[in-house]
């Protein structure tokens, strides 16, 4: 039988896992499928309250706070099944969440990851910001989503319902293969928080496989709960991680003038945070760019172990135009609006 770990990880989570598990117990309620918390060194009593309260939830304790990324890299090694689902503590499920992914999953060998539609808590008429119906990225590296570009959100009208490859699943819930996941490395560990995700899956497409985003699943995501989006250094993992993600993944021949562009557009982000008497944010975005030609040297070994892994250079799921100049100049706000290229 097929064996599904749901694993949720946890940091100082106490009232979110208290809000939360009850909704994930009760949609997952199948012998073939487990519930992990791994806690990444939480100072509340998390676990405490767990195995007073949810003596069925298996815990992972991870002894301190490696972050998203490795902090799942950690927990998904100790655990074995054959698929993955990686899940924000502040998600709630709906009944019969995972079957249609699953389903998904094993009907074709190639697809590596898949994500549910990912719709707002307090209204849940509206998609979320973190994944919405499936991920993408324009040229530059700019991601987006079906149903959410920067911060205009979309209402669920039907629009999505559509089973359709996508460039990148989100990390708020995404259920991955076992061993896809073991041969491509899991996260890499080094961008703590943030975009590791999208890294992950660029890998896998360079490698051939597919992302696909399900519409028959719908979970719904409180967001920011860990950390607010009006933080600075979430503002310094995005522009770092950002830089680092397209420095892996791009095509030789796109690398050197895409990073360059991306630099400056960095630098008119500096320039905007300032107007906008954001200075910890426009120091956050110089920080990003000290750290990112910091490690450099490690990053241009580690693209030549990527690239002579590599398979395909083209995917039809990045938008060929900018992003940044459709939504901000052109007024394009909706994801339907936008025109993909071959």
């Amino acid at each position: 039988m097929t064996k599904i770990a749901v694993v949720i990880l946890n940091w100082n989570g106490k009232n979110l896992l208290e809000k939360f598990i009850p909704s994930v117990l009760k949609h997952t309620a199948d012998e073939n499928c487990e519930v992990w918390v791994a806690d990444n060194g939480s100072g509340d009593d998390s676990i405490f309250f767990l195995k007073e309260n949810y003596p069925e939830v298996s815990i992972f304790e991870l002894g301190r706070n490696y972050g998203f990324a490795e902090g799942y890299n950690r927990a998904l090694a100790g655990i074995r099944a054959d698929y993955y689902v990686l899940l924000n503590s502040d998600v709630e499920t709906s009944p019969g969440w995972l079957e249609p992914m699953l389903e998904l999953m094993e009907s074709d060998n190639s697809v590596a990851a898949c994500q549910p539609k990912i719709k707002f808590y307090e209204n849940q008429d509206y998609f979320e910001h973190a994944g919405a119906a499936g991920g993408f990225i324009d040229f530059l590296g700019y991601p987006f989503c079906r149903g959410r570009i920067f911060d205009v959100i979309e209402k669920d009208r039907g629009q999505y319902n559509i089973t359709s490859d996508i460039f990148w699943a989100s990390g708020a819930c995404m259920m991955v293969r076992s061993e896809t996941w073991r041969l491509n490395g899991g996260f890499d560990s080094r961008f703590f928080a943030h975009m590791e995700e999208i890294d992950y899956c660029w890998r896998l497409k360079n490698r051939g496989y597919r992302i696909m985003s399900c519409y028959k699943s719908e979970v719904y995501h409180v967001g920011g709960a860990t950390l607010p989006r009006s933080n600075p250094h979430k503002t310094f993992l995005n522009f770092r991680n950002n830089l680092l993600l397209l420095l892996k993944n791009l095509p030789a021949k796109q690398l050197p003038w895409i990073i360059m562009l991306r630099i400056v557009f960095d630098w008119m982000s500096v320039v905007k945070f300032l107007f906008a008497f954001s200075a910890a944010d426009a120091f956050a975005v110089i920080k990003s760019h000290l750290a990112f030609f910091r490690l450099l040297p490690f990053y241009i070994r580690n693209r030549r172990i990527l690239q002579k892994k590599r398979e395909v250079n083209f995917h039809s799921e990045v938008y060929r135009k900018s992003i940044v100049f459709d939504f901000f100049i052109r007024k394009k706000r909706y994801f339907s609006s936008l025109i993909f290229t071959g």
